[in-house]
């Protein structure tokens, strides 16, 4: 695929979804979309539906017209996925998927088979926004849309600090940033930011961590009931796992937390050579090399056995 426009020809209506738990990349990746569709095909319907949205990103247009849920027999004539390695994670509105008369998935997860019609996924891309950066005519990216792509590429590289971080991307960003984005307080606001809860929370977690596997390993988690009495949910630990993989001599963090009853949702990220998104992919999720996740149904220690038996096979196997 050249340009997305190319699939936009004769269509009436669209959707744009992205993944459980939106994080900035799949955010920013979809809203682009939605507002380059909105810009340039004023005639197309499209909705844009994500599973509701931390209030941080706020500052991106459109984003008071994120749909949350939808109804169960409508039908679009392109449904679009950003950022979504496997057809379960589109999570609330997983139903329009084979509703649709065509459908592409857009993506940068090696873990990704491709599971719509037409598959755009590029593995060796920082970024899915960097993959959308690509797929949009230049000369119509204006400081909204800028403003979408360049929130995408700063959470997914760690403000550009991760392996997968070329100079391709660097070019991007300096592209993003002559359209007059506001790219400090993108960083400051999306990024770093934290309520005096989730600060608490992340040092509880920190304080409750454990290092396993000869000092390779550090494993932490928080509980329902922890979450409840420290007053963040879910939202509120995305800089948990970055923070636990700083740690010095470590070669690969693994963070959980409670979903319900038996139930966790894990994050992966290796400071080395191991493949954390075979590890993932094995549980059921899926990744990239350096960064994956995944949701078990099990009690915590079988959880946390299960992630270090299979850590550990892959640091024997490193080169």
């Amino acid at each position: 695929m050249k340009y997305i426009d190319e699939y936009l020809k004769n269509v009436t209506s669209v959707s744009i979804a992205g993944h459980i738990r939106p994080d900035g990349d799949c955010i920013g990746s979809t809203m682009a979309i939605y507002n380059y569709i909105k810009k340039l095909y004023p005639d197309i319907l499209v909705d844009v539906y994500l599973d509701h949205p931390k209030d941080v990103f706020s500052y991106i247009k459109g984003f008071n017209e994120i749909k949350t849920k939808c109804d169960e027999d409508i039908k679009y004539d392109l449904f679009i996925t950003c950022d979504i390695s496997d057809a379960k994670r589109i999570g609330v509105v997983e139903h329009l998927l084979p509703l649709a008369k065509n459908s592409l998935c857009i993506d940068h997860h090696i873990s990704n088979g491709g599971f719509a019609k037409i598959n755009h996924i590029r593995s060796n891309i920082s970024s899915c926004c960097e993959v959308v950066f690509s797929l949009l005519k230049k000369e119509y990216i204006d400081k909204d849309i800028a403003t979408c792509i360049y929130t995408g590429i700063i959470h997914d590289t760690g403000v550009l600090q991760y392996s997968a971080t070329t100079s391709t991307t660097l070019n991007i960003v300096a592209f993003l940033i002559d359209k007059g984005i506001n790219f400090q307080e993108i960083i400051e606001k999306s990024f770093y930011e934290r309520t005096y809860d989730e600060n608490r929370a992340l040092g509880f977690v920190l304080n409750r961590s454990k290092l396993f596997l000869n000092k390779e390993v550090i494993f932490s988690y928080i509980t329902s009931d922890e979450m409840a009495e420290l007053n963040v949910d879910s939202s509120g630990l995305d800089s948990i796992i970055s923070q636990l993989r700083l740690t010095k001599g470590v070669k690969v963090a693994v963070f959980m937390y409670q979903l319900g009853e038996n139930r966790f949702k894990g994050s992966l990220r290796s400071n080395s050579n191991v493949d954390v998104s075979k590890i993932a992919k094995s549980l059921g999720g899926g990744g990239h090399i350096r960064a994956a996740g995944f949701d078990m149904e099990a009690s915590l220690s079988q959880c946390k056995d299960k992630v270090l038996e299979l850590i550990a096979k892959e640091l024997e196997s490193e080169v």
